[in-house]
């Protein structure tokens, strides 16, 4: 008997473990698709950036409006300094989208005009498989 509550444990740890392993894969590659997308911000290729983002962030608002949006907001910060991946989590619900795999992460950011500004954002994958930009707000 106690053999057999031995590998249900093991069992157990192990699916638990999977889990582990996945969510950091997941962090991994969105972070790694958040750095290649920030960097289309960066360079000011905002057209770009949003025709990049996922279908439910191009649904949300237009190419102009979100042009508009980083004008107004990310220019006048100027030139990317140091930005640092500060913590991702994986959720699989957000309010007001609908269920999916997500991850939000934060990163702290110096600019030129702005040290220590924080930018938010959500990248969920979608039915490709590519993680792609869902949200973005930066403080």
């Amino acid at each position: 008997m106690r053999k057999r509550h031995l590998v249900v444990l093991v069992f157990c740890f192990g699916l638990s473990l999977s889990s582990v392993f996945a969510d950091n894969a997941a962090e991994m590659a969105a972070s790694a698709a958040a750095t290649i997308w920030l960097g289309q911000i960066d360079s000011a290729n905002y057209a770009n950036s949003w025709k990049n983002a996922s279908v439910y962030f191009r649904s949300a608002l237009t190419e102009k409006n979100w042009i508009d949006a980083l004008n107004g907001t990310r220019k006048p910060l100027g030139k990317l300094l140091l930005r640092k991946l500060n913590k991702a989590k994986n959720a699989k619900s957000l309010p007001g989208a609908p269920d999916g795999n997500y991850v939000v992460m934060q990163f702290v950011t110096n600019f030129s005009n702005k040290k220590g500004a924080v930018e938010t954002m959500t990248f969920m994958q979608e039915k490709d498989g590519k993680w792609r930009a869902a949200g973005y707000y930066i403080k």
